[in-house]
C-alpha cells in the first residue's frame, strides 16, 4: 500500500515522510522549550515513529548535551536496528565547552553521534548552526565544510546538508551547490516569511528542503495563546496581534490554529518535510490528525492578509 505521506527529498532520491519527528527537547531538561522529557517517553516516541507511517527522525549532537541522541540510540537498540528505509539524520555541532568549530571538533562530533545512535552511518549529515563562525570561516580550506564533505566521501553519510538560522547566510551555502539538503527554522511560519527567497533558491537547485519550528516555539500551537514569545524571545506587539487575529480567524473557521501552523508548511511544494518536535508517542498520531484537517482556501487568504509586515520578520 502506498504511503501518501511519502515524498522524495529533492535530488537525494531518498523517500521521506512529509512530517519528521524532532528531538530538540529530548534532553534531561530543556530550558529553551520549558519542559523535561522522561527517558521512556522519548524512547517510546522513537519506537512509535519506527512503526510508521512517519519515516524520518531528526536529531543533533548538541541536543540535550547529547542526551537526545542517546535516547534515539536506546530506541534503535530496542528495535533491533532501524527499520528499512527509515531516515535518521543528525548534525555536526561545535564543542559545547570551547565553541570550537574546527575540523577536529567536527570529527569528534561525528564519532560521538554514531556511538550514541548505535549506527555506522547516517543517510544525511548536516553542518549545524554555522552562523556561530559565519560563511567564510565555514568554507575555509581545512574547515568544517571540507571535513563534512570528507565524511561523506568516507561513507559516513550518503548526503550532506546545511542547517541553521539566518536565511541570507544559508542561501550562500545553498548556492555553493555542495549541499544536498537544507534545514531552516523559525523563518517560514504563519507570522514570518523570511525564508521565502531561500526556499526558492533551494528548490531551483533540487536541494531537499526541511522546515522546522513551524509553531514558533509554541506560540502558534494553541489559541487563545498561552505565550508571548516567538522563536524563544519576546514577540513584538505586531506579531502578538497577528497571532491573535489569525487564531480568531481559525476559530471562526473551526480550524485549530496549530493545524494551520503545520499545514502552512506542509502545503508549500518547495518544502519536502516539516520537523515537528514530539515528546510523547501520542503526539505522532495527534500531528497526523492535524495534518489531515481540511482548511478552506478563503482561510489561507485571510491568514496571508493578517500576517505581520516584513519589518516584524527575522528578515536575516
Amino acid at each position: 500500500m502506498t504511503n501518501p505521506l511519502l515524498t522524495t527529498l529533492g535530488r537525494t532520491g531518498l523517500e521521506v515522510s512529509r512530517i519528521c519527528v524532532g528531538t530538540a527537547a529530548w534532553g534531561v531538561t530543556s530550558e529553551v522549550h520549558g519542559l523535561t522529557v522522561p527517558v521512556e517517553d522519548a524512547v517510546a516516541t522513537a519506537l512509535r515513529a519506527f512503526e510508521g507511517p512517519l519515516t524520518m527522525l531528526d536529531t543533533s549532537n548538541n541536543y540535550g548535551d547529547g542526551e537526545a541522541e542517546r535516547r534515539v540510540g536506546l530506541a534503535v537498540e530496542r528495535a533491533g536496528g532501524l527499520p528499512e528505509g527509515f531516515v535518521l539524520q543528525t548534525k555536526l555541532d561545535r564543542d559545547p565547552a570551547t565553541d570550537s568549530f574546527d575540523a577536529d571538533r567536527m570529527r569528534r562530533s561525528l564519532d560521538e553521534s554514531l556511538e550514541r545512535l548505535h549506527v555506522d552511518r547516517v543517510p544525511v549529515l548536516y553542518l549545524h548552526d554555522p552562523e556561530h563562525i559565519g560563511f567564510e570561516a565555514s568554507m575555509e580550506p581545512g574547515g568544517p565544510v571540507e571535513q563534512l564533505l570528507r565524511m561523506r566521501d568516507e561513507g559516513y553519510a550518503q548526503y550532506v546538508g546545511i542547517s541553521g538560522g539566518p536565511s541570507k547566510m544559508l542561501r550562500q551555502f545553498v548556492e555553493t551547490d555542495l549541499f544536498d539538503v537544507l534545514i531552516t527554522h523559525n523563518r517560514y511560519t504563519l507570522v514570518d516569511r523570511t525564508a521565502d527567497h531561500l526556499l526558492t533558491a533551494a528548490a531551483d537547485r533540487g536541494v531537499g528542503v526541511i522546515n522546522a519550528a513551524v509553531y514558533g516555539g509554541g506560540i502558534l500551537s494553541s489559541w487563545p495563546r498561552t505565550s508571548d514569545r516567538y522563536h524563544y524571545a519576546p514577540a513584538s506587539p505586531s506579531v502578538l496581534a497577528a497571532v491573535d487575529a489569525i487564531g480568531s480567524a481559525c476559530e471562526q473557521a473551526d480550524v485549530p490554529l496549530i493545524a494551520a501552523a503545520l499545514q502552512f508548511s506542509l502545503r508549500d511544494p518547495r518544502i519536502h518535510s516539516t520537523i515537528c518536535g514530539m515528546v510523547h508517542p501520542d503526539q505522532i498520531d495527534d500531528t497526523l490528525r492535524l495534518a489531515a484537517i481540511p482548511i478552506p482556501d478563503d482561510l489561507w487568504a485571510t491568514i496571508d492578509r493578517l500576517a505581520p509586515p516584513r519589518s516584524d520578520w527575522a528578515d536575516d
